[in-house]
């Protein structure tokens, strides 16, 4: 028996592309043939509405999951991407880090719910732009974590935090929890500072960095408001080639995370 790989897309700083990251690696997954589910755990919805669901009219979502008000097949909904599955997001969640605070074993509520169902290779889970409750409960349920970080000035700061805290999480609740790969997003050629900004990042997280760049790209940003991915709205774009980059890099990864445990 077969557990799925669950990858956490995570940054508490907002606007570095985690849902773009989340939604296009997990159809570029999808498309080589892996039966991928999406968790949507961020209470704004963007990757549910970026794949073309209505929020407005799901009946059930990872909101009642969590909370045990609902089964997970009862809640996940199928997409226009084969192969790929999303369990939806809901503005309830924006409320559940209060509510969890008095829940039994609060911190492994998603972890149950999905290790505890089989049938996908995947799970990319799409973390809020916070290290709350939420994002707790996606590393803590998490293989790995992916972390999406913009070509900007202030790039490495507060990325410390986010390290440090997965440390503790992997300290005390998650013992198997590291960093799958550092993705530097929204680099721009024309741009010296984003060219540094990459070296400095290399320089300090090493071969944790991705080899793959997410460019700045307009299609990237057109194609949420049409309800698909990136990578089905323009395959030919540059931001889609990168995706579909980046997805094969995480599967060279994984083979290799493979060989290591057989080793072992």
């Amino acid at each position: 028996m077969s557990f799925p790989r669950i990858l956490a897309v995570a940054n508490q700083k907002g606007g570095v592309g985690k849902t773009t990251t989340s939604v296009n690696l997990a159809t570029a997954l999808s498309a080589v043939g892996k039966k991928v589910l999406l968790v949507d755990l961020d209470p704004q919805g963007n990757a549910t509405t970026g794949l073309g669901l209505k929020r407005n009219i799901l009946n059930k979502t990872v909101y009642d999951v969590i909370f045990e008000e609902a089964d997970l097949s009862d809640a996940i909904r199928a997409t226009k991407i084969p192969n790929l599955r999303i369990l939806p997001s809901s503005v309830h969640l924006s409320g559940a880090e209060i509510e969890l605070v008095g829940v039994a074993r609060r911190e492994y509520r998603l972890k149950k719910v999905l290790r505890d169902n089989i049938g996908y290779d995947y799970v990319v889970i799409d973390c809020p732009p916070s290290l709350g409750m939420l994002t707790l409960n996606a590393m803590v349920a998490s293989d790995s974590v992916v972390v999406p970080l913009q070509c900007e000035f202030f790039a490495l700061e507060g990325l410390s935090q986010l390290v440090k805290t997965i440390e503790r999480i992997k300290k005390s609740f998650n013992p198997d929890l590291d960093i799958h790969g550092v993705l530097l997003t929204m680099y721009d050629q024309r741009n010296k500072l984003s060219s540094m900004v990459a070296d400095d990042v290399r320089s300090f997280f090493g071969r944790k960095v991705y080899d793959t760049v997410i460019p700045r790209n307009v299609r990237l940003s057109e194609a949420p408001s049409f309800g698909l991915p990136a990578i089905v709205y323009d395959m030919k774009c540059v931001g889609a080639k990168a995706y579909i980059d980046l997805a094969s890099e995480v599967l060279r990864r994984e083979k290799s995370f493979n060989r290591e445990l057989q080793v072992a």
